[in-house]
């Protein structure tokens, strides 16, 4: 195992949308717990100012993710011209966003809006991929022109029809070019959707541009039965070497606890969440002998 493997945790586990003061309040309590990266949820434009947020990181000593949300009428398959052309204005706005707090990647389901679903059949999929190539390729070529990654994230089968998983997704961005355009991996989705994650992670060897950690109830990672250090190993082994960023969500705002099924708590506290999570993943990176039950 690394050493070196950076650690983040993700905004959203105690706010939504993330504004300037928030972020003044949460960013040096992630630093001193330990964490290596904040990720910062871009929801609309101008929530929170990215040239003040990466002066606060330098600050501190953070790095710092970009994560996208995909609310309803962001598409880029299966839809109008109008709405494709406002999505993509929307992602090349969040590769810049990223490009001022340094952080190296955009990722989320940058395809379609979280909870869209409907049947497809295997015509249709093949050409919502063609669409996606397409759409896509001009955000990948801004993305890449400003050294940032896309890094598309699937999602389970309840939030999303179209890429549920590591496979899928491999199709769909087959063309694209690798060194813009990469998977951005969920063990929360992976555990729904992947018969081996570890397995699956291997197939996505050399596209992995982005990895986000929780427990299989979203809390947090070592409080569950996935098995942490062959996920781990199994990223190593794959080439990964980027942080692995701890998400999950709070039940106070209601827009995001009902996106995300946030229906309890999945811990004493939020901020547990994240610091119980950082104590486990930091014995499974640095090889201490923790370990999850399979």
């Amino acid at each position: 195992m690394t050493k070196d493997r950076a650690l983040g945790a993700n905004t959203w586990i105690w706010t939504s949308p993330l504004t300037d003061q928030r972020l003044a309040e949460l960013a040096p309590r992630i630093r001193d717990w330990g964490f290596d990266v904040i990720e910062l949820p871009v929801e609309s434009a101008g929530d929170w100012d990215p040239v003040r947020a990466a002066t606060l990181l330098d600050s501190l000593g953070l790095s710092a993710t970009i994560v996208v949300a995909m609310g309803a009428g962001r598409e880029l398959v299966a839809t109008d011209r109008e709405t494709v052309v406002a999505t993509r204005d929307f992602l090349r706005h969040v590769v810049d966003v990223a490009a001022a707090v340094s952080s190296p990647v955009i990722a989320g389901p940058i395809y379609t809006s979280v909870g869209r679903t409907w049947r497809i059949d295997d015509a249709e999929r093949r050409g919502c991929y063609a669409q996606l190539r397409d759409n896509l390729g001009p955000v990948v070529e801004h993305a890449m022109d400003a050294g940032v990654t896309v890094a598309v994230e699937p999602l389970n089968r309840f939030e999303t029809s179209l890429l549920n998983t590591v496979d899928q997704a491999l199709e769909a961005m087959d063309g694209l070019p690798a060194e813009g355009c990469g998977l951005g991996l969920d063990t929360f989705h992976m555990n729904i959707e992947e018969r081996s994650i570890t397995e699956a992670i291997r197939r996505a060897a050399g596209r992995i541009a982005h990895v986000q950690v929780c427990a299989n109830d979203r809390g947090a990672p070592g409080a569950d039965h996935l098995n942490w250090p062959g996920i781990v190993a199994a990223l190593e082994a794959a080439g990964y070497r980027g942080p692995l960023v701890i998400e999950s969500f709070t039940g106070d705002n209601a827009t995001i606890a009902t996106a995300a099924s946030i229906w309890r708590p999945l811990a004493k506290t939020q901020d547990a969440i994240a610091v119980d999570g950082l104590a486990f993943l930091s014995g499974v990176v640095r090889g201490g002998g923790v370990s999850s039950p399979i």
